[in-house]
């Protein structure tokens, strides 16, 4: 029976090494997001601060490991082969919750999921435990789950949106009346004194409040307490007299200062905070295993009152995790991925908007404008003008091949990010309760964002609608953590060690794919030629552009055409619903470039103008090359999905001659511009009228077959249709190819190199 538990313990280990990494990769947008958006601070630098902060942090958060042994549930109502159930369940359900959270791009909570985990866990052993009771019922269920205790914890986690949001919010709209966006023109003493402040409150609550849960804080207990007032200001004093001293006569950038030392604060108050999320339960299980183990009892009959005591963490464990947290840091390609939601979010310039709008977020927009308005009919019109003006953003002359180089957001912004979400954070360590640094760090992003007016009328209905997204993603992660954890539980109480095992293949091959399928994102992505809107300021750079558009859009219709055809002739409806999704990832990809029109015309040059009109028109042509494809894969699936008759073999006939002759056509376009040879087109033109001719012929025949022998009206209006349909995407190509030859031949005429 020991070995069961040994073989438990081993697995318990692999498995808090797999979420480290997956929680690292996860949490690791918190404190590297203000960074990474400012810009002030090169990459490296931030990386190797990170990393810092996080092995200091790693060894200093030994006291938050208690959360895990007894901040959800009570130790004592449980047996020590019920605790290792419950241990086994968590971490196999946050390993899994996390890596999906990963897989798709977008943060969660790794607090939240742990804190539900244990939640369901425990709720699913007590009811085991109440249903084989003679005297129990599940009014009894309080006894088992330290009830007090978890609503503090969970309220704290979900009331840290509010507060995060507000107080990132406040810090941020005055720092900006403060310092307005011209901060690197104000006296030098402006940009001191807010360095003063943004670094004492950091160092203060980091490097002492931090302290407190850790067994290093007795040494220096009797000097700091009692003395917070003085030590308070001699730290200001002394950072404000060295941040003048180096911005005035130094002529150095403070600012990289803040966010160099935010981002180690953050870093460290992530790993301090966050750590319990990973090994907590490991840690707790291996005590469980050594208490049971030295008494000799039956794992059944051993009550687990043990956990209820404090036992400091061995420091080897937390340099160990210390470690992993950081080599994941440096190597996980799946936490470049989480990082752009919130950046995006964030960021201060217009652009392309990854999330739909919905009925709420409009609601709140809406309301918010309402609010605005009435604030602004009873505050004077001279305050609003002053106001207004310290919010107006500097106007930035770059040469335009620099534009997109500039930052989300500028250092004020930043640094307040990393001051108030390093202070949050902190203050919830210091009192052993585990906040969700997701939360606090999202939310003080999105209230410093909206303070700043980065949210305006074109953007803010957009902005709501992710945050929206993002929020109901945190609710979704505690229902869904809740739920698999109390699952998986009732599964090994029935299985033992066979459903152990069955639930760690299926992690493995859960992990496995996913890593399979990110890494072949990852070299579709790196194939595919990602366009910088603001790079194209040419008309040469405008060719290229379209060069590759063209022969990708040309390239993918050709295979999509084909497959319809090949398809419908055989009746498999899973095939034509695979290419239609197909079909709505090119639409959506051809109107996302037409969404970024506005942007692309900004940037071209002052001589380059006509070539807005040029790239305008490509634009509209391969939208209707889109539509054209989208129109025949929805007809065609919609009549094998409603079971309509088969066409006929005339028919079928008929669409792979067009098919064959359309596909090789296709070929020859998409190489012309793959490979520039923008002279060939003109053969192509010349021999369109073959193949119009041949879909002429195509829809004569059907007509006679309908007058003389028996035909189904559902075959013939998809046969038309696809027919007539085909015309117009030979049409919109061959306008397309038109239009090509006469821009290709003006730039000729003007000298402009190709």
């Amino acid at each position: 029976m020991e070995n069961i538990y040994i073989l438990m313990l081993i697995a318990l280990v692999a498995l808090a090494a797999i979420d480290l990494v997956v929680g690292v990769s996860n949490d690791a947008v918190n404190f590297l997001n203000s960074a990474i958006g400012s810009k002030v601070v090169s990459m490296r630098t931030i990386m190797i601060v990170a990393s810092l902060g996080i092995a200091v942090g790693a060894i200093f958060s030994s006291g938050m490991m208690e959360v895990a042994r007894k901040g959800i549930f009570n130790p004592s109502e449980f047996y020590f082969n019920e605790i290792m159930i419950i241990f086994m369940a968590v971490m196999i359900t946050d390993v899994l919750l996390l890596d999906f959270f990963n897989t798709l791009g977008m943060p969660t909570s790794t607090t939240v999921s742990i804190v539900f985990e244990l939640l369901g866990a425990a709720v699913a052993m007590a009811l085991i435990k109440i249903a084989v009771s003679d005297g129990e019922t599940v009014a009894n269920l309080s006894q088992y789950i330290n009830t007090e205790k978890a609503i503090l914890i969970i309220s704290g986690i979900f009331l840290s949106v509010i507060v995060a949001f507000s107080i990132g919010a406040i810090v941020q709209y005055l720092s900006r009346l403060f310092l307005t966006f011209n901060f690197e023109q104000k006296p030098k003493i402006y940009g001191a004194l807010f360095s003063g402040i943004a670094l004492t409150s950091i160092t203060y609550f980091i490097f002492m409040k931090g302290l407190k849960g850790t067994a290093y804080y007795k040494d220096i207990k009797g000097l700091l307490e009692g003395n917070e007032m003085i030590i308070i200001a001699i730290a200001f004093f002394l950072w404000t007299s060295l941040s003048f001293v180096l911005t005035k006569y130094l002529k150095f950038n403070l600012y990289k200062i803040i966010i160099t030392v935010g981002t180690f604060a953050l870093a460290l108050a992530f790993a301090g905070n966050d750590l319990v999320n990973f090994i907590g339960v490991p840690m707790a299980a291996w005590n469980s295993y050594e208490a049971w183990s030295a008494s000799g009892m039956a794992a059944d009959e051993f009550n687990m009152g043990v956990l209820a005591g404090k036992v400091p963490t061995p420091s080897i464990f937390l340099f160990v995790a210390g470690l992993i947290m950081v080599v994941t840091l440096w190597f996980s390609s799946k936490a470049k991925k989480v990082a752009a939601t919130e950046v995006n979010l964030a960021r201060q310039s217009e652009g392309h908007e990854r999330f739909q709008p919905n009925s709420l977020s409009r609601v709140i927009v809406r309301s918010t404008i309402g609010v605005i308005n009435g604030i602004n009919y009873v505050l004077p019109k001279s305050m609003q003008t002053n106001i207004s003006e310290r919010f107006e953003k500097p106007v930035v002359n770059l040469p335009k091949k620099k534009v997109y180089e500039l930052p989300a957001f500028d250092a004020v912004r930043a640094s307040t990010n990393l001051m108030v979400a390093g202070i949050l954070i902190s203050i919830a360590t210091s009192y052993k309760l585990p906040l969700s640094t997701t939360y606090v760090t999202f939310m003080v992003a999105m209230g410093t964002s909206l303070a700043d007016r980065a949210w305006d009328r074109e953007s803010a209905v957009y902005r709501v609608a992710g945050v929206l997204n993002v929020i109901g993603g945190w609710f979704f992660t505690a229902f869904i953590a809740f739920v698999t954890a109390a699952i998986f539980t009732y599964l090994i109480h029935l299985g033992s060690i066979t459903a152990v095992s069955l639930l760690l293949l299926l992690v493995f091959f859960i992990l496995v794919r996913n890593f399979v399928k990110h890494k072949k994102e990852e070299k579709e992505a790196a194939q595919k030629r990602v366009i910088k809107r603001a790079e194209l300021i040419t008309a040469k750079e405008v060719i290229e552009e379209t060069s590759d558009h063209i022969s990708e859009v040309i390239s993918r219709a050709n295979k999509l055409y084909t497959n319809v055809v090949n398809n419908l002739s055989v009746q498999d409806l899973s095939k034509l619903k695979k290419t239609d999704k197909h079909v709505l990832k090119l639409n959506s990809e051809v109107d996302a470039l037409k969404d970024e029109a506005f942007y692309f015309i900004k940037s071209l040059d002052d001589s380059s103008v006509e070539a807005s009109r040029f790239y305008l028109l490509v634009l509209g042509y391969l939208q209707d090359i889109s539509q054209s494809i989208s129109y025949i894969s929805k007809a065609s699936f919609k009549h094998v999905n409603n079971n309509h008759k088969q066409l006929k073999k005339g028919q079928i006939k008929d669409l792979k001659v067009i098919d064959n002759q359309l596909s090789t056509m296709l070929k020859d376009i998409s190489i012309i511009f793959q490979d520039r040879k923008f002279e060939d087109i003109s053969k192509i033109v010349a021999e369109k009228q073959e193949l119009y001719d041949h879909v002429s012929k195509s829809i004569e025949k059907q007509i006679t077959r309908i007058r003389s022998e028996e035909s189904s009206a559902k075959n013939t209006t998809l046969y038309f249709g696809n027919l007539l349909e085909t015309k117009d995407l030979i049409s919109a190509i061959m306008n397309l190819l038109e239009l090509y030859q006469e821009f290709h031949f003006s730039m000729k005429k003007a000298n402009i190199k190709m």
